[in-house]
Formats: C-alpha cells, sequence, structure tokens
C-alpha cells in the first residue's frame, strides 16, 4: 500500500490549483509505491518548503499545455499521472537541452524519435514543440508499456531504452523492477529515475492539500491552428495582425528562426482572438519576410554565400528556384533569408588585402559573428585566421587576431 506522505504546512502564498474558478482535475497516481530508502529521500527533499516551491515554479511552466497533455492521455488510453514526467525529464522548460543533447521539454533524443512524428531539420526541431512532443512521448511510454506490462518497467525504459530494459527482464527473468535494482540491472541513473518519478508524482496529485499553486491552466480553444506552407517571419506577421511577437514565438518553439518553413506544411500556433487578422495578412499576398537582395560577382558560390548569412545552400536554393550551385550566373540577382543581422558580403577575395596584426579581448556575450560585423570583416576570414570554426563558442578573455584597419572600433 502507499504510506501517507509526512505531514506539511502549505507553501507560503500557494494556492490550490484552478483553472477559471473552479478546481483542476489532478491526476491521481495510481502505481503502489513501496516504502523505501530511495523514495523516502526523494520524498523528504520535495516535501520540504522548498522543493514545494519548486514543484509549484515547475507546473506554471505547464499551464500552456497542461490541459493538452491531459486529453491526449485520455485520447491515446494513457495514465493522467504521465502529466508528472516532464518535471523530472525537464522542469517543463521546452528549451532543455542536456549534455547529450535530449531536448524539450519530454528530452527526447534524435534517435528515439523515429516512428513519433517529430520532424528535425534546419528550419524547426518539433522536440521543443511540447504539443507535437507529448503526443509522441505519451505514444512512446503506452508503447513500452504495452510491449513490458508494468508501469515501472515503461518508465524505465523511457530512461535507458526499450532494448535495455528488455535485456535486463530477460536475463534475470523477472519483471519486478526494484528486484532488477538491487540485482545490479540497471545503471545508477535508471535506478534513481523511477522513485524520484514516484515521490514527485505521489507529492502533486495531493497539490491542492499541500499548498502547491499550478498556476491557471491555458484553455486550448484560446490557442487556434492554421496550417502555412510559405516562410512566414512570425514577428512581421503578430505586427501585421496586432498581435504580440513574444506570445506568437512563445506558441510556436520548434521553429529555429521564428520563421515558417517554405514549401513545408506547418501548423502554426496563435492565440484565437488573433485567428481572423493572420488569416487576413496571410491572404494579403503581401510579403512576411525579409531578406537580403545579392547581386552575383565573379568568384560566388552558393556555400560561402551560405555561410556568410548564417544559412544552408538548401535554403538559398529553396527561394531562388532554379538556381544551379555549380554555375551561378554573374550579373543575377538572388534572394537570401535574413535569419540574422550581417554585413554586406563582399565576396571571396574582399579580405585577402587585410592585415590581421591588431588584437581583440574576448567579452561576454561576444560571438564570432558579431565581432566580424563590428571588423567590417567576413566571419569565415575571422574564424580562418583564428584557427577556429565559424560557430566555435568563444571563450571569455581570449585573444583573437583582427584586421588592424579596425583596431580602434570598441564593442558597445
Amino acid at each position: 500500500p502507499t504510506p501517507a506522505l509526512p505531514s506539511a504546512e502549505p507553501a507560503a502564498g500557494a494556492q490550490a490549483p484552478e483553472t477559471g474558478g473552479n478546481a483542476e482535475t489532478i491526476p491521481p497516481l495510481t502505481i503502489p509505491v513501496p516504502d523505501n530508502e530511495r523514495i523516502r529521500r526523494f520524498r523528504e527533499q520535495y516535501i520540504s518548503e522548498n522543493g514545494r516551491k519548486y514543484l509549484s515554479a515547475v507546473m506554471q511552466r505547464s499551464a500552456p499545455y497542461r490541459s493538452f497533455i491531459l486529453a491526449e492521455t485520455e485520447r491515446l488510453g494513457a495514465p493522467g499521472f504521465l502529466l508528472y514526467l516532464p518535471v523530472i525529464e525537464s522542469g517543463f522548460s521546452e528549451r532543455a537541452v542536456s549534455r547529450s543533447g535530449a531536448t524539450g521539454i519530454w528530452q527526447f533524443m534524435k534517435n528515439s524519435v523515429g516512428g513519433y512524428g517529430i520532424r528535425i531539420d534546419e528550419w524547426v526541431d518539433e522536440r521543443r514543440d511540447p504539443w507535437l512532443s507529448s503526443t509522441a512521448a505519451i505514444r512512446k511510454l503506452m508503447d513500452n508499456f504495452n510491449y513490458l506490462g508494468d508501469w515501472n518497467l515503461a518508465l524505465a525504459a523511457y530512461n535507458c531504452g526499450l532494448g535495455a530494459v528488455s535485456r535486463a527482464v530477460t536475463r534475470a527473468g523477472t519483471k519486478d523492477y526494484w528486484e532488477l535494482c538491487a540485482r545490479g540491472y540497471f545503471k545508477p541513473e535508471t535506478v534513481n529515475y523511477v522513485p524520484k518519478f514516484l515521490a514527485i508524482a505521489e507529492i502533486l496529485s495531493r497539490s491542492a492539500e499541500l499548498g502547491i499553486g499550478w498556476g491557471e491552466a491555458l484553455p486550448q480553444h484560446e490557442i487556434a491552428v492554421l496550417s502555412v506552407s510559405k516562410a512566414v517571419d512570425l514577428n512581421q506577421l503578430a505586427e501585421k495582425a496586432g498581435g504580440d511577437p513574444d506570445v506568437f514565438r512563445q506558441l510556436n518553439p520548434a521553429l529555429h528562426y521564428s520563421i515558417t518553413p517554405p514549401a513545408q506544411e506547418y501548423a502554426l500556433r496563435i492565440p484565437a482572438r488573433d485567428k481572423a487578422a493572420v488569416e487576413a495578412a496571410l491572404a494579403s499576398g503581401e510579403s512576411l519576410l525579409e531578406y537580403y537582395v545579392y547581386k552575383i560577382r565573379s568568384g560566388d558560390t552558393l556555400y560561402a554565400l551560405a555561410r556568410h548569412y548564417g544559412v544552408t545552400t538548401d535554403m538559398i536554393a529553396e527561394y531562388n528556384p532554379g538556381i544551379r550551385p555549380e554555375a551561378l550566373r554573374i550579373g543575377s540577382t538572388i534572394l537570401i533569408p535574413a535569419l540574422k543581422e550581417v554585413h554586406a558580403y563582399r565576396g571571396s577575395r574582399g579580405d585577402e588585402t587585410l592585415r590581421f596584426t591588431g588584437t581583440y579581448l574576448v567579452k561576454a556575450g561576444d560571438t564570432l559573428w558579431s565581432i566580424a560585423l563590428a571588423y567590417d570583416v567576413q566571419v569565415e576570414t575571422l574564424a580562418e585566421k583564428n584557427g577556429m570554426e565559424v560557430n566555435a563558442v568563444l571563450r571569455v578573455g581570449k585573444v583573437l587576431k583582427v584586421p588592424d584597419r579596425s583596431a580602434d572600433i570598441q564593442r558597445n
């Protein structure tokens, strides 16, 4: 039987989860919770005043998509307590990225999204989309459960992989998660993963009683979804529709550049109140994307242009139908998406006469792009002269070689 939680005074200022003035449905934890040392340790950590404050802050971050996740668990026949899993995965941060590259509130790895409808390319990373990734994660967890027949094992498989759990079960001859842990079949991370989840889920399932406020969930009918099949800058779209650019970006966290993919269907989420104005802006025929207009010169290559403007060659090709990368026509004009602020490209020979005898001390927030912009030099040249990659992360205090003609430039 599930042991009773220690008594606790409500956290200061916390309120029971509410939506629209009515108590929000709090999913119960329906997995038996044994009384063991690991669960007691995590329970004591999160039942404390600081622990409850942390859980409250995390659940408030879930407000925009919490009701969607609960609706998806019901639609897919999954238990509602799966809502609590992103708490230990990411703290409900859609921008969370682990050291191993796991991304989004459900911390999907690139190699773990196959078959679950998650797209990752130069325009989008749908692991960062809480709506799409939630559907994928719930489906994956249900697949784990249907295969293993036990929720403790299904959760463990979400952490270390279905194959690893299946092999452990086969070798040990048991499906008892706790026995598998005791006999050393799982790595420490997986040994702690399920106890931590159970302790936190147990506490959150008693949020109203323990004074853990969740904040008001955003009703999903307040979000509209429009299909867009052309490149649109969300900032310009919001401006033309009289909406809030920050909200538009927050509702579409999968986009790398706040620009929808060209020539691909994209499900654009916007506030429902802005739907009519957005539809009118999309139908107006006006361009909703800024471009650099560039005239091809002798010696230019698509690769060099792409590197300078921070795009891919495929992106340039998508905006310039019929362009032949191997035979650019001198004097022809091409469009390049303005994904970032860069100085005008002077061609592959523009920096050959510069003498890199000046020095620059890297400050917090500097990038090769920003320094190249300040010194009016191509970022590729700056990187080459300093033996670095274009996208290298700069260490504060590092001394870079820069053109002496700009040695007097001071970065604001």
